[in-house]
C-alpha cells in the first residue's frame, strides 16, 4: 500500500531540474559575499517581491526571527495576530533571542487584523510601556486554513502602522500561493510591507531555504543578525540553485495544488460527520469529524497509509506536487473506510 503524505508541502522533494542545477551550481563563500548563485537568487527574489535586496536564510522561521531582530530594539513589542505562525510555531525565538515581547490582537477567519484594533494596540511612546517596534502579518495564513490576504488587506494594516511610524513585516511563507490564488503578481501583495519573506521549501519544492527581502539598509542589518543566530552558510549556492529553478518553474503550478485541495475538501465533505473549517482557498484543508478526537483520527489515518497532522482539535491536510487527483481520491476513500470501521 502506497503512503499518501498530506502532512505538509514541506515534504516535497527536489525536481530533476533542481538536482541538475545543484550539481552544476557555481559556488563561492556566501558569508564572504562571493557565492554568485546566491547573489542571483537574492536579486531575483527581491525583484519579484518589489524590494531592493534579498537575503537567503535556512528557513522561514529564521527569516522571521532575523526580520524582527533587524527591525526592532531589545525590549520592543511586536504586534502579531492571535493565530500567527510566529506566535504558535516558532518556539519563542523573539523572546529568547531578541528580548522582544509579542502582543496579540485577534485576527478574523481570513487572517486579517482589524485596523481599529491595530491602532489601539500600538503603544504611544512612554516611560511606562514597551514601545511598539513592528507589526507582523501573514499571507497565506496557515492556522486560518491557507487563507489569502489581498493587497488591500495588507495595505489597510500597513497604513495604520506607518501612520504611527511602525514598520511592517509580512510573513509570506506561502505568498506565491496567495498570488496564484488571487491572480496577481506577488509584488503587489508585498508592496505595502517594509519587509517580506517567503519559503522555498514548501510548495516550491526546494529541499531547504527562505528568502527575506526589503530595503538595502534593512538587508544589511538582517545579514548581521543572520550570522548572529548561526545562519551564515558557506557554499550556499547549492541551495540557491534550487531556488532559482523554483522561481522560474514552480510558481504557476501551485494552481494544481489549489485545485487538488478543492477536490480533497469536496471529497471529505461527503463523509459522515466531517466539517470543513474553513473551505480551502489555497492548498491547506482543515476539518473535524464529529465524535472523533483529532489525534486519534490522525493515528488511524496513518495506519491506513494517509499521513496528516493535528492542529489543536482539527486535522490538517496539505496538497503539494506529489499529490495528484488519484492520491486525493484514494485518501478520501481510505478515510471513509477508517470512519466506517470505527463508527
Amino acid at each position: 500500500m502506497d503512503t499518501i503524505d498530506l502532512r505538509s508541502d514541506t515534504v516535497t522533494r527536489p525536481t530533476p531540474a533542481m538536482y541538475e542545477a545543484m550539481a552544476c551550481a557555481e559556488l563561492g563563500d556566501d558569508v564572504l559575499g562571493d557565492d554568485p548563485t546566491v547573489r542571483r537568487l537574492e536579486e531575483k527574489a527581491a525583484r519579484l517581491l518589489g524590494k531592493e535586496a534579498g537575503l537567503l536564510t535556512a528557513s522561514g522561521t529564521m527569516s522571521n526571527l532575523v526580520a524582527m531582530l533587524a527591525h526592532c530594539q531589545r525590549g520592543d513589542e511586536v504586534i502579531v495576530s492571535s493565530e500567527a505562525h510566529i506566535l504558535h510555531h516558532e518556539v519563542g525565538g523573539a523572546f529568547a533571542m531578541g528580548g522582544l515581547g509579542l502582543r496579540t490582537i485577534p485576527n478574523d477567519e481570513q487572517g486579517r487584523l482589524d485596523p481599529a484594533a491595530l491602532a489601539a494596540a500600538i503603544r504611544p511612546r512612554s516611560p511606562y510601556h514597551p514601545p511598539t517596534g513592528l507589526v507582523c502579518l501573514e499571507n497565506t495564513h496557515n492556522r486560518c486554513g491557507g487563507t489569502v490576504l489581498t493587497e488591500q488587506d495588507t495595505a489597510a494594516a500597513a497604513a495604520v502602522a506607518h501612520r504611527h511610524r511602525v514598520p511592517v513585516h509580512l510573513d509570506g511563507a506561502r505568498i506565491f500561493n496567495a498570488a496564484v490564488a488571487l491572480g496577481v503578481p506577488a509584488e503587489r501583495l508585498a508592496r505595502p510591507a517594509d519587509s517580506v519573506c517567503f519559503s522555498l521549501s514548501k510548495g516550491l519544492s526546494c529541499p531547504i531555504g527562505s528568502v527575506l527581502c526589503g530595503s538595502r539598509e534593512f538587508i544589511d542589518r538582517a545579514r548581521h543578525f543572520r550570522k548572529m543566530v548561526g545562519g551564515g552558510m558557506r557554499q550556499a549556492g547549492i541551495i540557491a540553485a534550487c531556488g532559482l529553478v523554483a522561481l522560474d518553474a514552480m510558481v504557476e503550478r501551485l494552481a494544481e495544488d489549489h485545485e487538488n485541495a478543492r477536490l480533497l475538501a469536496e471529497g471529505l465533505a461527503t463523509l459522515p460527520g466531517v466539517r470543513l473549517s474553513p473551505p480551502p482557498q489555497t492548498n491547506i484543508v482543515y476539518f473535524t469529524v464529529d465524535g472523533w478526537d483529532a489525534a486519534d483520527l490522525v493515528r488511524r489515518c496513518s495506519q491506513a497509509g494517509v499521513l496528516c497532522l493535528t492542529e489543536g482539535r482539527r486535522v490538517r491536510m496539505v496538497t503539494h506536487r506529489h499529490i495528484g487527483r488519484p492520491q486525493v481520491e484514494e485518501a478520501v476513500e481510505r478515510l471513509r473506510r477508517v470512519l466506517a470501521a470505527h463508527a
